[in-house]
């Protein structure tokens, strides 16, 4: 079978290195063309011709042309409405009837409406053709119907040519009169419309074209005068300009890409035939893709043309497919964003569990490389004396019970307590001076608002300790609060200033057992202050024995 193909444009891709490469193609083809192969290739199946559309009380006939495709002449040919089994009748005064190869509807009606099929049947095949009518009513007044409109498309050249729907079997019927057109129901008129049998010639073609239209005619059958109008909605498109392609990708360029990946590249060109898509100046643009499912090194620095071409030109442009090099700045930054975030997130953690973090570190590594600085006790302990309140007991019982409980026997920590570690009988004085150089820390446990009036009771010792802390020694002090203190006004000036300094340790346990246990939050806040010690027993309990060593320099521990 032979046709005719008319400005055939071709897009292609190939590898200058590998002549043999595959090669895309993509061609445009004339509608007659396609139509033709379609049926050639569908002849072994039924066949759907496009709706016919009519308005009720107007006639439509509709042609079975399957025989053409049979090399025998000696056919039997039937029409039906499908889901009836009975064929339609050969008798030309029937509304409905066939006539040939022709299924005639003198007039259609609502009821006719469905799908119908012409069968044909030789020696040796056996054909089908299959087609829908649906018949409308027109609405009174309205002289066309939008919506049972057919659609056609021309385009803005020097003519075009609409056809008048469905009426092509009529034309070589002697009993029809001449076809007029109408535009939104306007009689068409003036040199720019020409007739030729029922189909209307637009010249010079405008925008403006775009509309309904309706093309009516009369009919005449048995004496009986039929009604014809066939309504079409017309879409007017701006033709491309008949130029050579222009490739718009690749642009002679490269790409980085990595051994054994997938490439897909997109060869984009604008030429002088119909497709989807559509460039600013109204050209059409076509694509095809360039598909390499797996890199291979010797891809690498082979030019891949695309070429284009079409009845006016052609158009040639090349990739060329690089080794992809590392991105170091995007490294840079991705690992410096990343250090940051992990210096941020080990900062609170840090914090968090700083206090953990250090007692874990001297109970593994200062334990075992502790140096000696002549010190005798870890701290001294200062609390107010000498009064009967409740909240006094419960200073007596946390400072002779609990603390030496939780900081001696579960630490090995050697803490100096005025009145237990003392001679009876020594001068205070005395022994505070000599005690506080031989301490590490001052530990100050406070009871309430009443620890200002009783400390200061104790003028020689609280002086004297204050005096190390703040003046002489330096020593590092620890501040304790058995109760919450909410006004340090009444408080010693020494006393407020090392609370603003040093900030202090509220005690917030209940004195059970509980509260003598050293992992818990407070007592982890003390140790961490204490310096750091080698869990073990206290080998010498003499107080006098230990002040013999009178070259050791020490820390104060004030408890209040």
């Amino acid at each position: 079978m032979a046709a005719k193909r008319e400005k055939c444009s071709c897009l292609l891709w190939w590898n200058v290195g590998n002549v043999t490469a595959k090669r895309l193609f993509t061609c445009n083809i004339t509608t007659a063309f396609l139509s033709l192969i379609i049926a050639e290739k569908c002849d072994a199946y039924d066949v759907m011709l496009r709706e016919s559309l009519v308005p009720d009380g107007q006639p439509l006939a509709i042609k079975c042309s399957l025989e053409k495709i049979l090399k025998s002449g000696d056919y039997n040919l039937t029409w039906y409405k499908v889901g009836n089994q009975t064929a339609v009748p050969r008798d030309k005064l029937s509304r409905i009837h066939q006539q040939k190869n022709f299924i005639w509807f003198l007039p259609a009606r609502l009821e006719d409406s469905g799908d119908y099929e012409c069968v044909i049947r030789n020696l040796t095949s056996h054909r089908k053709m299959r087609t829908k009518v649906t018949v409308f009513e027109r609405t009174d007044g309205l002289c066309l119907n939008e919506k049972f409109a057919v659609e056609e498309v021309i385009f803005t050249v020097s003519s075009a040519k609409v056809v008048c729907p469905h009426l092509d079997y009529f034309r070589n019927e002697k009993n029809i009169h001449p076809v007029r057109w109408y535009k939104d129901c306007q009689l068409l008129e003036g040199k720019r419309f020409a007739f030729s049998n029922s189909d209307l010639i637009i010249c010079n073609v405008t925008l403006h074209d775009q509309g309904n239209y309706t093309c009516e005619t009369m009919y005449t059958s048995n004496g009986k005068h039929y009604n014809i109008s066939r309504d079409v909605r017309l879409t007017v498109e701006v033709s491309p300009p008949k130029k050579p392609p222009e490739i718009s990708y690749p642009r002679n360029n490269s790409i980085e890409v990595e051994l054994g990946s997938q490439v897909t590249v997109d060869c984009n060109t604008t030429a002088g035939f119909a497709l989807e898509e559509t460039s600013h100046d109204g050209r059409p643009v076509h694509s095809v893709k360039l598909v390499i499912s797996e890199v291979n090194s010797e891809d690498y620095e082979q030019p891949f043309v695309c070429q284009a071409s079409n009845a006016f030109g052609q158009a040639a442009s090349y990739i060329v497919l690089k080794h992809r090099v590392p991105d170091i700045q995007r490294w840079l930054a991705g690992g410096l964003v990343s250090l940051l975030i992990l210096a941020f997130i080990t900062l609170i953690i840090y914090k968090i569990f700083k206090i953990d973090f250090v007692l874990w570190y001297r109970n593994s590594v200062c334990a075992f490389a502790s140096k000696e600085d002549g010190k005798v006790y870890d701290a001294y302990v200062l609390y107010p004396k000498n009064s009967g309140d409740r909240s006094f007991n419960h200073l007596e019982t946390f400072v002779s019970t609990i603390l030496p409980d939780v900081l001696e026997q579960q630490c090995g920590y050697n803490l100096f307590i005025l009145g237990r570690d003392d001679l009876l009988g020594e001068a205070v004085i005395s022994v505070a001076d000599e005690i506080l150089k031989q301490s590490r820390r001052l530990m100050i446990i406070l009871g309430s608002e009443i620890f200002s009036s009783c400390l200061s009771e104790d003028t020689s010792e609280q002086q004297l300790a204050m005096y190390n802390a703040l003046i002489r020694d330096g020593i590092q002090v620890i501040l304790i609060e058995l109760d919450e203190i909410q006004d340090y006004t009444s408080m010693p000036e020494s006393i407020r200033y090392i609370k603003q300094k040093h900030g202090a340790i509220q005690w917030k346990g209940d004195f059970s057992e509980k509260s003598h246990s050293a992992n818990t939050r407070f007592w982890k806040n003390v140790r961490y202050q204490m310096p750091s010690k080698k869990k073990a027993p206290r080998d010498l309990e003499n107080p006098l024995f230990l002040a013999d060593n009178s070259n050791q320099s020490g820390h104060l521990l004030l408890i209040s």
